[in-house]
Order: structure tokens, then sequence, then C-alpha cells
């Protein structure tokens, strides 16, 4: 009996809300005219916003990872105008908190090894998801992806595939935070970068567009914008922005995000009317 060849699997879903959240990129409101085109690129720190969901004894512990991925998730949560608490969340990210990191790694080089147990905690890489449950009161369950590079791909098809599965809503949420020095020279990263995506399984009156993602060994796209191109390739999370440059456009169109070394993840967005 001959074997039947299957084509590559097709996931998809609908977008109902984005959160954004860069240098330059305030918001998805203010950031997406910059990506679609209608307005220039000017570029400027990222400011975190302070996570004010949270409890102020929680709110106090929190560093850049956990206020960039509050941050970005609330933008788009509230753009979707879904409720939180039974929202599936997957939270991806290349490293987790580098200033943590970096603290626990200048503490374990002295001769007093003690870790604070905040900065202990901190450091796990699901952090992010359960200060996001504590500050909603979300009781779906969480992933925390690591994919180093293709950490935003490989939190986009988790997602997709959980919708697949079970037929509910989830959040995207994918950020990336600095490294102080020496550990910077080892992992550059320009500046603190986030995106976020409510996805539903059927369309929904204010969606933003339908996408299908598969496996694909086209190259990546890249930014017409040397600048926003520095920012795509110098920041994982950022290999999100072809995708999120034809969601602020509203139009149809394909974008190929980097992904595995011989492997790319082809978007295919179809705007809601």
């Amino acid at each position: 009996m001959s074997a039947r060849h299957e084509g590559p699997a097709v996931l998809s879903a609908f977008v109902r809300g984005v959160g954004l959240l860069g240098p330059g990129l305030p918001s998805w409101q203010s950031g997406a005219p910059v990506l679609a085109g209608a307005a220039p690129y000017q570029p400027c720190p990222t400011v975190l916003p302070a996570p004010q969901a949270l409890p102020a004894a929680e709110r106090r512990r929190t560093g850049a990872t956990v206020k960039l991925a509050i941050g970005i998730a609330q933008q788009a949560v509230d753009a979707a105008a879904i409720d939180p608490v039974r929202l599936a969340a997957v939270f991806a990210s290349s490293s987790g908190d580098g200033a943590i990191c970096h603290e626990i790694c200048e503490t374990l080089a002295t001769d007093d090894r003690q870790i604070s147990p905040t900065r202990f905690h901190n450091s796990v890489h699901n952090a992010a998801a359960g200060y996001w449950s504590i500050a909603t009161g979300a009781t779906a369950a969480s992933s925390a992806i690591c994919a180093y590079d293709a950490s935003f791909a490989a939190g986009l098809l988790e997602a997709l595939t959980q919708i697949a599965v079970s037929g509910a809503p989830a959040l995207l949420c994918a950020y990336e935070t600095t490294y102080p020095e020496p550990l910077r020279a080892k992992r550059p990263a320009p500046d603190h970068f986030g995106a976020a995506l409510v996805l539903v399984p059927a369309p929904q009156a204010g969606g933003l567009a339908r996408i299908t993602a598969q496996l694909s060994d086209a190259p990546a796209d890249r930014m017409s914008d040397p600048r926003l191109e520095l920012l795509r390739a110098g920041i994982p999370a950022a290999r999100s922005l072809p995708l999120l440059r034809l969601l602020a456009r509203r139009e149809s169109g394909r974008a190929v995000l980097d992904y595995l070394p011989e492997q790319r993840l082809a978007v295919e967005v179809l705007g809601c009317p």
C-alpha cells in the first residue's frame, strides 16, 4: 500500500485585538499608522507602564519584563473587549528578564550567595504569566514558551494550536527586555519590545483579520524602513513586525516570519470587512 502524502498543516484564527510597545511605538493605536506607512517612524526609548492592575505590593516587586508583558496584554484585551478571566494565554520570550539574571549572577559572584526570594521568583520564565493571573484574576491555563530567536513564531504556533484543539480564544504575548553589560555583549538588544494578539476561533464584529499559518522555506520578510528593519532583526519579539504591518494596513497578504534556521512561518492575512 502506498503512503498517502499529507500537505503542510495549516492553523487559523481571527485577530480580535492587538497590543504593541517598543521604541517609537508606544501603543498599537499610535504605532499602527507608523507600521502602515501613514506616519513617519520616530525612534525613541521605550517607556514601560506601571502595571496598575496589580496590587501595590506586587507592583513594587515587578521588573521590566512583567511591566512590558502586562502592558501589551492589557492593550490587546482592552481592544478585543474580552474578559481575560477565562482567556487562555501564551507568553513567549527568548530569555526572560535580563536585568534579574544579571543581578543574580552578580550575587553568585560574591562571597554572600544569598539570593533574594523576590529576585528568584521574578527570574523564572513564567513570572509574567503569574503576574498576569494576579492582575486579572485569570483562571484559564497559561503557557510559557522559550525558543530563543524563534520565540515569536513558536508562541504563535502554540496559540493557534490551542485554539484548534479547544475551540476557545487565546492571548499571545511576546516580549523581550534588554540585558545590562556584560551579558548585553553576548545577547545584544537595542531596547524593550513586545507585541500581543487576542486570537479567537470564529469571526466577530470589529475583528481585524483572519490569519492562517504554516511552515515555509520562503525567505523572511523585511521592513522597508531601515530603522524598523534594525528593530525586527535585533529583537526576537520584533520578528512579528511584518505581520503587524499587514494588520495595521487592514489589507490581505502574506507575512513570512523568521522561525528556525532552515524554516520560516508563513502567515496569510485576510482582512475583515
